[in-house]
């Protein structure tokens, strides 16, 4: 009787975390359509940012580029968007487990995601348009006629800004994964050149062919990984302290109870 009892409180602890989980989808699907939706309205405003600052007029070679455009762009903004309420449905789904003050330095992590998120994507932007299209247009000296379309440009375009802003995201993923235990200071501080080679093949494949552009663009890369690294060591280092605390707290515990 008792282990059919025990069996029904898990299935009934299961379904209640399913329940959650769908719950927190559901809220996260419902955010993407409205900011889809929200892109969509304002895709001309969206689209003339974009094209404000170019010195050449893009074109398109059919009418799929006009739908492809619309859909990519109002995707951007609803992942833009969602970022957080995302972060938030996972911050409500997992704080039952929490502790209060894991509660509390959890929840700092949520607007530091999309404030990284929107730093990095800024940065790689600033980075194309200032010197990697530059760089790129410079190589034609009036030897080709140049036509650029939509389609074209707006691939290469994200292909440069997207990686950027999933890579400002390493401190706070570090920040977490040191928290969890997963890794810790000396790791990261061990594998350092590992991860150096990592970010610069990273960096040469963001960027065009050329030594000075590639510097620009690992240099950054890098600096983010030193970053991670000292905010590593503060949250191992609480982390000890943390643990030594409750340790010393049972301890004392233990003596007063015997």
């Amino acid at each position: 009787m008792k282990k059919e009892k025990q069996i029904e409180d898990v299935e009934m602890n299961l379904t209640d975390h399913l329940t959650e989980l769908r719950k927190r989808i559901i809220w996260t699907l419902v955010s993407f359509v409205a900011f889809f939706i929200t892109g969509f309205i304002f895709i001309k405003d969206i689209y003339q940012f974009f094209v404000r600052d170019l010195a050449f007029d893009l074109h398109v070679t059919s009418p799929g580029e006009i739908i492809w455009i619309y859909f990519t762009m109002a995707s951007i903004v609803a992942l833009i968007g969602t970022l957080p309420i995302l972060s938030l449905q996972i911050w409500l789904f997992v704080k039952p487990a929490l502790t209060p003050k894991e509660t509390k330095v959890s929840l700092s992590y949520i607007p530091a995601i999309f404030l990284l998120f929107l730093a990095g994507l800024t940065f790689g932007y600033v980075i194309f348009i200032q010197l990697i299209l530059p760089f790129l247009l410079s190589l034609n000296d009036g030897m080709f006629n140049e036509i650029f379309t939509v389609d074209r440009y707006f691939k290469f375009l994200f292909r440069v800004t997207i990686p950027f802003a999933i890579l400002f995201e390493i401190p706070i993923i570090t920040m977490f994964l040191t928290s969890l235990g997963v890794i810790n200071p000396v790791m990261l501080v061990k594998i350092r050149k590992y991860a150096y080679f990592v970010l610069i093949i990273i960096g040469t494949m963001i960027s065009p062919p050329d030594f000075i552009l590639q510097l620009v663009v690992a240099v950054p890369l890098i600096f983010l990984y030193e970053v991670s690294i000292i905010l590593s060591r503060v949250v191992y280092r609480k982390k000890l302290k943390h643990h030594r605390e409750f340790m010393e707290q049972d301890f004392e515990d233990d003596e007063y109870g015997s």
